[in-house]
């Protein structure tokens, strides 16, 4: 664990003390080779499942991939923003990419914490880096509003999980994920245990979000720079669903009832979500509904409570934190050019930039869950695991998956083909960096393709 918080956290001076020369290659070289490191946990040695360093750190076959997900996220992060944060000046520079910086921190502690106060405190301090890179680097005046949204939704949520978890210390004497999974709390069928439960989740389903406390989301990703966009989707999204599955193996007895209606959003919310982004004309808008959809059918594999709704729900997470930032950084390179997020301003660039159309097409048939990629693995397992516990729901998820393949060829056919307008033709041709930005977000998603235990080994 220490061998990628420490590097993390010496981070810090690094970006203060390089010359402003240096500055970005330091910062992308030091992320880079911290992303690297982090692989290593990959190779699973232990037999116990948990790998601790300390009391308070250590990790499991749930938390590796999302934290090797944060890890690989942060030189992305910092090579996506590199063109617009440039022409300011060299102390702001440095403030952002702290802020990217302490955001991983708290991130690798939030995942890597075996203590749920310690998971819950890490949760909530991810919210500050997030509401400053959104209300000071937005690109609207809304940006205000979008981080009052994503500020109250967030903690709104969270309140009440920390009287729960307060009430859970009381009556157990312990949080420790270690030993908490041992112990079933005496749940009777009484308002207060029933409040109690839906206390423990709300915060993860307003995180995730789930279909009716979504609204923060949308918001936030269209106000957000590249970099908030991308680790909004990517990781912020997944704490939500991380949360859940460690708090799901304690609330068993009551689920099995009080998780009917929240499946039943979750699942009317993949429709209705693809419904809308067959509606949108905003570009980020588009992908931050789809994040929502997409992040539906993990909280439906995951309040079933099968290692096959697990195991779905984790791939899927997985896959669809690479690919949604990878959309998102598609369509920043489109938004620094044209400086329009609206679609039908910026058509047939197919024409003008031909290899930034293949990415795009790569980009929405990951989205839209091609075989063999590891997103259709995720919603496989996932839908069949609904399947069995009730035949009814492949009305829905069957519907949702053709909604999502017809908003994502929607997007794609409105952004890169049809006739290319006279004002687009004098735009400033792609860099190597924004094509080897696409090539990192795609490796690992072809690698999960050949090795997709890295994912779901924990099951087994």
């Amino acid at each position: 664990m220490l061998k990628v918080l420490i590097p993390t956290i010496m981070l810090f001076p690094a970006i203060w003390l390089t010359s402003p020369k240096w500055l970005w290659t330091a910062t992308i070289t030091h992320s880079l080779s911290i992303a690297l490191v982090s692989l290593s946990w990959l190779k699973w040695t232990s037999e116990t499942g948990w790998t601790a360093s300390n009391m308070y750190m250590a990790t499991d076959p749930l938390s590796t991939p999302l934290l090797v997900l944060t890890c690989w996220l942060l030189p992305l992060m910092i090579l996506a923003s590199q063109n617009h944060i440039n022409p300011e000046p060299v102390s702001r520079q440095r403030m952002y990419i702290t802020l990217l910086a302490s955001l991983q921190t708290f991130l690798i502690m939030a995942f890597g914490a075996t203590e749920i106060i310690m998971f819950y405190i890490m949760f909530e301090a991810t919210l500050i880096p997030t509401l400053i890179i959104i209300t000071r680097w937005g690109n609207q005046t809304e940006r205000l509003s979008a981080g009052t949204y994503f500020l109250f939704y967030t903690l709104a949520g969270s309140l009440p999980l920390l009287v729960a978890l307060l009430l859970l210390q009381q009556s157990t004497g312990t949080l420790s994920m270690l030993t908490i999974q041992y112990y079933q709390p005496l749940l009777v069928d009484s308002w207060g245990h029933k409040i109690w439960w839906a206390g423990c989740l709300i915060a993860f389903l307003v995180k995730m979000p789930l279909y009716g406390v979504h609204l923060w989301l949308p918001k936030a990703h269209v106000e957000a720079p590249v970099a908030g966009s991308m680790v909004l989707a990517a990781v912020l999204l997944k704490l939500g669903g991380y949360g859940m599955m460690r708090m799901m193996v304690m609330l068993d007895p009551l689920s099995k009832e009080l998780a009917y209606p929240f499946i039943i959003l979750a699942l009317w919310g993949i429709i209705m979500t693809g419904s809308i982004c067959l509606r949108q004309t905003d570009l980020k808008s588009l992908i931050a509904y789809s994040s929502v959809s997409h992040m539906g059918l993990v909280a439906g594999g995951i309040l079933i409570q099968t290692p096959w709704g697990f195991s779905g729900a984790i791939i899927l997470m997985i896959a669809h934190g690479l690919v949604s930032s990878m959309l998102f950084c598609l369509a920043n390179t489109a938004y620094e050019r044209t400086h329009s997020r609206t679609m039908i301003l910026a058509r047939g660039l197919q024409m003008i930039f031909p290899l930034t159309a293949v990415w795009w097409f790569i980009a929405n048939l990951a989205n839209l869950a091609l075989p063999p990629l590891p997103n259709l693995m995720g919603e496989l397992m996932i839908i069949s695991t609904l399947f069995s516990w009730s035949p009814w729901t492949i009305a829905l998820t069957g519907a949702g998956t053709l909604i999502t393949a017809g908003y994502s060829l929607y997007m794609f056919l409105m952004s890169q083909r049809g006739p290319t307008p006279s004002h687009v033709m004098k735009l400033p041709p792609f860099h190597t960096r924004e094509h080897l930005l696409m090539v990192l977000h795609l490796i690992p998603v072809i690698l999960l393709v050949t090795k997709p235990e890295l994912m779901w080994g924990w099951c087994y």
